[in-house]
């Protein structure tokens, strides 16, 4: 085996044993504080409901409405 190939072979392997340990170590530091990771969450917040509207009729509510509708 030449020198070259060698070389990517222990590149392959630091690469491989960053995206293992990356993750591994960042799973350390925020979910064995939860204070780090209440932090992140709140600061990641992607998703924001709009203030909830109005509620729609109950089924009852709409069938009296069609009775009254109806009957004039």
């Amino acid at each position: 085996m030449s020198a070259v190939g060698t070389r990517k072979g222990l590149l392959e392997v630091f690469k491989f044993g960053c995206y293992v340990s990356i993750p591994i170590f960042m799973m350390v530091v925020l979910a064995n504080n939860s204070g780090n990771l209440e932090k992140v969450i709140k600061n990641r917040s992607y998703v924001v409901y709009p203030p909830e509207g109005p509620r729609p009729p109950s089924p009852e509510e709409i069938w009296e409405m069609a009775k009254k509708n109806k009957s004039p």
